[in-house]
């Protein structure tokens, strides 16, 4: 009975120390940042966070608190930011500062701080600039990337041709294509519709970044030092993320035993190389497990938000078909049914270019953004950020800001052309992010959403075995990734 009491006693005090902790380190962080609701020891804003719709919440919080603002994510301190001033102003105007990235804990049980997009300070900036030279030389090469995108989109008229016009799911099917092309520059080859490795893998990225976007990937954000070891959907995730891992290390080990350092092949071959030159430094940060991260970063980005953007376009397309059949107009006038559109077309074709910027737009893929982190105290609009504080640039917030959009919550081309019908930029527009960390594969994604889209429409038109009115646009997990609904399609060839 004297020990059970002991036991308890120790118990009660070491949660006391713990509470009392936890509210000096609150106190102390959050004396010098933004507002925010009042958090609760351990488990933060939880009370007044919906995990199933974060993104509305956080919005919800800015009606209260302004478009700068604090939330205690469980034991995570972040600084809220929403619209696009305030983004803008992080972001381009204090962008060293806010160059930094901070954690989004799905993909962070498995990268760490390794490979390209999660990495920081000298690995981030070096890895980067070796990205994007490399992607360059491989997307210019003798076939150009061009090519490689009109011969994939020829592969998928096929594919979609054998269907019939019998309504499918277009999900792998769009995310082969899409996959295809960022396959043929990391690994040197495409992959077949049918081949059942390449289901199995794109069946494990689609997983992994379908679970960031539902309620307890959101409470895994809050409690992961947790949730990491409990049983759970997160386990799961896990699995498919290492699952991902192996396959990339198979690839540079296949690669290693054949390379040519006067001739490389793809990417990984020049990573390879680069890594046989610097193998004297010991500061280098070319070595096998960026390799593998940086890898897995470029096929896990290059696939999930293009096919998804893709997936919510047709949707979006059947929901409004007076906009696809505008499109078929600007396609029939433009380029015709006889030769396959080249990207040089969408100069020509004003209508269908805002068409696109209005998918991406509405459809809203990262909604909150790819956390960032300052890389030192930063000052920011009278609040003082300490080095490390994470930061939450909500991109949504832009996307929908409506001193930029007439309608921000409705699908409307007309977001993106002047009075004369002629395309127009707007500032706001930003699902690439902005500032020095912006996703440097924009300009392979705006050309393969043309070339497919257009491709597509080219040779058939969408029909959804429900009414116009019927179909429902909203999407249905809305957490680090924006998910739309399921739906099927039918692809009728055009008369």
């Amino acid at each position: 009975m004297l020990v059970s009491g002991l036991l308890l006693g120790a118990l009660l005090f070491c949660l006391s120390v713990l509470v009392v902790l936890s509210l000096w380190r609150q106190r102390r962080n959050y004396s010098t940042l933004p507002p925010g609701p009042t958090p609760l020891p351990f488990i933060g804003n939880y009370l007044q966070l919906n995990t199933g719709q974060m993104y509305d919440s956080f919005m919800k919080i800015g009606e209260k608190f302004g478009p700068v603002f604090t939330v205690h994510l469980g034991p995570r301190i972040i600084v809220v930011l929403t619209g696009y001033d305030a983004v803008k102003e992080a972001l381009v105007d204090q962008a060293d500062e806010f160059s930094g990235r901070g954690e989004q804990a799905t993909f962070s049980w498995l990268f760490k701080e390794f490979g390209v997009i999660f990495s920081n300070g000298e690995r981030a900036q070096k890895l980067r600039r070796f990205s994007i030279t490399t992607l360059r030389d491989f997307g210019m090469g003798k076939r150009g990337i061009e090519e490689r995108i009109q011969e994939e989109a020829g592969f998928l008229i096929e594919e979609i041709q054998r269907t019939k016009g019998v309504p499918i799911d277009p999900t792998f099917i769009l995310s082969c294509t899409v996959s295809n092309i960022i396959c043929s520059i990391v690994f040197g080859d495409r992959y077949e519709y049918e081949d059942k490795q390449f289901l199995s893998l794109l069946q494990m990225m689609l997983g992994s970044f379908r679970f960031t976007a539902t309620s307890l990937g959101q409470l895994y954000e809050m409690f992961s030092g947790v949730m990491k070891h409990l049983p759970g959907p997160q386990q799961q995730a896990f699995k498919e993320l290492k699952g991902l891992e192996n396959f990339i290390t198979e690839k540079v080990r296949e690669n290693q035993a054949t390379l040519d350092p006067n001739s490389p092949r793809n990417f990984i071959d020049s990573f390879l190389i680069k890594m046989q030159e610097e193998k004297e430094d010991p500061n280098t940060e070319f070595f096998i497990h960026n390799l593998i991260m940086t890898t897995l970063n470029l096929f896990f980005a290059g696939t999930e938000t293009v096919s998804t953007t893709l997936r919510y376009g047709f949707l979006l397309l059947m929901k409004h078909p007076e906009v696809e059949a505008k499109i078929h107009e600007e396609i029939d006038r433009v380029i015709g049914r006889n030769r396959s559109p080249k990207f040089e077309d969408k100069i020509k074709m004003p209508y269908t270019e805002a068409v696109i910027h209005e998918i991406q737009r509405f459809s809203n893929i990262i909604a909150m953004g790819v956390s960032r982190r300052v890389t030192k105290d930063t000052r920011f609009r009278g609040y003082l950020l300490p080095k490390g504080t994470e930061v939450y640039p909500i991109l949504g917030s832009v996307l929908r800001d409506p001193n930029f959009f007439a309608y921000p919550e409705t699908f409307n081309p007309q977001h993106f052309l002047d009075e004369k019908g002629q395309f127009k930029k707007n500032d706001a527009f930003v699902p690439f992010s902005i500032g020095k960390r912006y996703c440097f594969g924009e300009g392979l994604a705006r050309m393969e959403l043309f070339l497919f889209l257009t491709t597509i429409l080219q040779n058939f038109h969408f029909q959804s075995p429900l009414p116009p009115e019927a179909i429902d646009i909203s999407p249905k997990m809305v957490g680090f990734a924006t998910i739309p609904r399921s739906y099927t399609i039918s692809f009728l060839p055009r008369g």
